[in-house]
């Protein structure tokens, strides 16, 4: 007997991507913090690394404390949408003081207020986050359409990472002349509201499907303890190893696309800051191509599937493009001096950027995981499974910016983060090399490590489906 799955129409599924785009807004955002909170309210280099390392972690810590009580929560206004607007009001409140206030707080009081406004905001980012994870097992249950909302999901959040750093980059950057409190203040401004408008019309994209017939098995209980939580992730070997792939995914990009990172690979070693928004510019076009593909193969084979072939194709032209700036002058990457290095730097640049499909199947596995979970034990787990997930992904993310920090300081910058126009030295160049391929090219090479034990193929998911089909009936 042919199963029938919950389908969403194509506007829900668009809809309900913009609460992740909504809160990737803030996480874009504060990859800045480190240039405010160093250059603008005075903090320390170490200090701002390991509040940020630490924040992460408790990030970490409060993804399963909120993933229960939204597992719990069957109001009426559902079960997600509460935790979508909270939590980005929330974020935009503790996002507001923390740039606009900080600097004005003196003595020792200013780091422990930028440590309490910091772990405000991640309360807020756990809460719309959560109900992104846990929200897909509602809108739609189809293992040909996951990949589709995999597809929608990247592809806007693609196109928001491009437009915020050409944004911060090319406009802020010059209107205030460097990071600045001003630059800061609008950014935040701007973009805040931009985020809310995202939320409100992903609540608009989930009403239909935020419903109990969508989220509960019948009559029957399937509601967990909160001890039961160890027991669970103990035994669901997919999420065990999607999680070993993601969080490891995600150090490596989170480290490739941080703030100091481009500073010393473009404004340093190149001597040209400005390639970087325009390179954000150019990729736009080729990755929502090679995403679409990405998708497509998932969608005709499975998403495993995906993850392992494009994680392949990341690290070939990763391989490829630090061959060619230790091999070749990266001085004479420009745009306004066209030559062989800049349209091969392009060409690499632009294929390893764009495909990074890994990234955004990653979303749509969690709600399969939490379907294996259904299957396995009876157990209906959505939220659960995705801050499980988010728990491992930020406490290993969230060692992004120690890192980077830890790392400048052993070249030689302990008072301040790397400058714009700062003079070139060897170790600046090979620290940024190691800064921007080494790290995510260990991080695939994880992931590919963690799929050879990932169960959920295309079959494994049809058969999932299938017993959650009948669990529905008997329980009905």
């Amino acid at each position: 007997m042919e199963t029938k799955y919950n389908r969403a129409k194509l506007w829900q599924l668009i809809l309900f991507t913009f609460n992740n785009t909504a809160s990737n807004t803030y996480l874009i955002m504060m990859g800045f913090v480190s240039y405010y909170a160093n250059g603008v309210a005075g903090l320390g280099v170490a200090f701002v690394s390991n509040v940020i390392m630490l924040s992460r972690i408790w990030d970490g810590v409060t993804d399963p404390i909120i993933g229960f009580f939204v597992d719990r929560t069957k109001g009426r206004f559902g079960k997600f949408r509460p935790y979508m607007l909270f939590g980005n009001i929330v974020m935009f409140i503790s996002v507001l003081l923390m740039f606009s206030t900080t600097h004005l707080v003196s003595g020792m009081m200013k780091g422990i207020y930028f440590i309490l406004i910091y772990a405000i905001y991640i309360v807020g980012y756990t809460c719309q986050n959560c109900a992104t994870r846990g929200g897909q097992t509602v809108v739609t249950n189809d293992p040909k359409q996951r990949p589709i909302y995999a597809r929608c999901e990247s592809i806007i959040n693609s196109l928001l990472a491009s437009f915020i750093t050409v944004y911060v980059t090319n406009y802020l950057v010059k209107k205030h002349g460097g990071f600045t409190g001003a630059l800061f203040l609008e950014l935040i401004v701007t973009m805040g509201l931009f985020s809310f408008i995202l939320t409100i019309l992903a609540l608009i994209g989930i009403a239909q499907k935020d419903q109990p017939e969508f989220y509960e098995v019948g009559k029957k209980d399937t509601s967990y303890r909160f001890r039961d939580i160890f027991t669970i992730v103990k035994g669901n070997r997919a999420i065990q190893m999607l999680v070993l792939a993601a969080s490891t995914d995600k150090l490596g990009m989170m480290i490739m696309s941080n703030a100091t990172v481009g500073v010393m690979l473009y404004g340093i070693v190149m001597g040209n800051y400005d390639l970087l928004g325009l390179l954000s510019t150019i990729t736009i076009i080729p990755s929502i191509i090679l995403i679409w593909i990405g998708t497509a193969v998932a969608s005709r084979y499975s998403l495993k599937k995906s993850m392992v072939v494009f994680t392949w194709i990341n690290i070939g032209f990763a391989v490829a493009l630090a061959l060619l700036l230790i091999l070749g002058d990266p001085t004479k990457i420009s745009l306004t001096n066209f030559n062989f290095m800049t349209a091969a730097y392009i060409v690499l640049y632009v294929m390893m950027r764009a495909s990074g499909v890994s990234g955004g199947i990653a979303t749509p596995m969690i709600a399969d995981c939490a379907d294996y979970e259904l299957y396995l034990s009876g157990k209906y787990a959505p939220a659960l499974m995705g801050t499980v997930f988010g728990f491992f992904d930020k406490t290993v993310s969230a060692f992004a910016s120690t890192i980077v920090g830890y790392c400048v300081i052993a070249i030689g910058f302990k008072e301040q983060f790397p400058q714009i126009g700062d003079p070139y030295t060897p170790a600046i160049f090979w620290m940024s090399l190691f800064l921007f391929l080494g790290i995510p090219i260990l991080g695939w090479i994880a992931t590919l490590i963690a799929m050879k034990f990932y169960p959920l193929d295309q079959e494994k998911m049809i058969e999932v489906q299938a017993k959650i089909a009948n669990m529905k009936k008997e329980n009905a």
